[in-house]
């Protein structure tokens, strides 16, 4: 199938400055798509090329930012609209134009032509109550346990290749100076970063990213955000981190791709009990349900770093990364993509397992 694909975002580690979730999983999913046979055509503006000033990541696909080329199916990373910034007029100071993009593709492709379209919403933005939800052309997935009636889960991908080779005992004995660390943005975490994060912050810790509201913490170490080719680093020198989710992550179960970045570099990752399915993702002993809990773990830890029992805690956590392989993701999206348009959407796995 020839397929456009629409994302704000990188392919490769883009720019310092500028939120993107996406960097560690977008351009291996975007692989698994074309080794499956399919021919990408991305359909918003090469950021690598015009931003990062990096072209290399893009040479493998085709991008048209402003055209409608012939496809098969549309599939478009969830934009909604962010005041002040896709908002505003073509042209005007800070204007992006995904939106505008984004609405122009749903016109002409899913309004028009009744194409094929997929709407990952990867950020729960699209309202459950939303025209495009009913849509005969559109399947919406989440990238959550628990999905909205009538969404797919399509969850983040972990690259088969490094889960492949991940070797617990090695990433075990690894130096790791940082007790606690966090690589992430402030955005709707501040309730969870209160409750587990700051409280147990009396160790040597990092706290990376955008994070412009801090006043209410004073004596954190906040050290900016974080160029992305940087984030394994931190996590190989770091002992923890705590999974701090939005409440509405939490309350549906959607993990972000911190969880794969922290663990493949061996970092172990402390979830909140709150997190709908939480002892899918993390072993029971890892979970935690106070700062002060947090704190009980991180001095248990040190006390069983490079032993056998940290390497098997890291065995652990590399099993529960299944749930995320590339390769179940990229064939669920084959299948999405293959299906009759109103086909009935599939049970949750959160409640097929509960």
């Amino acid at each position: 199938m020839r397929i456009g694909y629409s994302c704000w975002g990188f392919l490769g580690n883009g720019i310092t400055d500028t939120p993107d979730g996406g960097r560690s999983h977008r351009r291996p999913l975007l692989d698994a798509l074309t080794a499956h046979g399919h021919d990408l055509v991305l359909l918003q503006a090469d950021r690598d090329r015009a931003e990062a000033h990096d072209p290399a990541p893009g040479e493998a696909f085709r991008f048209d930012p402003s055209g409608f080329p012939a496809l098969d199916a549309l599939v478009l990373e969830w934009r909604w609209p962010i005041p002040g910034r896709n908002t505003t007029v073509c042209g005007s100071p800070g204007h992006t134009c995904d939106l505008h993009r984004q609405d122009d593709l749903l016109a002409h492709y899913t309004a028009d032509r009744q194409l094929p379209t997929i709407i990952w919403d990867k950020d729960r933005k699209l309202p459950a109550d939303s025209h495009r939800r009913r849509a005969r052309a559109v399947t919406v997935c989440e990238a959550s346990l628990t999905v909205t009636p009538g969404a797919h889960r399509l969850l983040f991908p972990a690259d088969d290749q490094l889960l492949d080779a991940a070797d617990p005992q090695a990433l075990a004995a690894l130096p790791r100076p940082i007790t606690l660390a966090y690589a992430g943005n402030q955005y709707d975490r501040d309730a969870a970063f209160s409750r587990y994060f700051a409280p147990a912050a009396d160790v040597h810790h990092q706290v990376a990213g955008k994070w412009t509201d801090t006043d209410r913490w004073p004596g954190l170490r906040f050290t900016g955000r974080l160029p992305f080719i940087e984030v394994d680093s931190l996590y190989r020198r770091s002992l923890t981190t705590v999974l701090l989710l939005p409440e509405r992550y939490a309350a549906a179960g959607q993990m972000t791709q911190r969880i794969f970045e922290a663990v493949l570099a061996g970092c172990l990752p402390l979830a909140p009990a709150d997190i709908a399915g939480v002892h899918l993702f993390v072993p029971r002993p890892l979970i935690v349900r106070s700062g002060a809990d947090v704190r009980e773990k991180l001095a248990w830890l040190r006390q069983i770093e490079g032993t056998d029992e940290h390497s098997e805690l890291i065995s652990a956590c590399l099993d529960r990364l299944e749930l995320f392989r590339l390769s179940t993701q990229a064939a669920t999206l084959d299948r999405l993509l293959r299906r009759p348009a109103g086909s009935a959407a599939t049970p949750s796995l959160w409640r097929v397992t509960a």
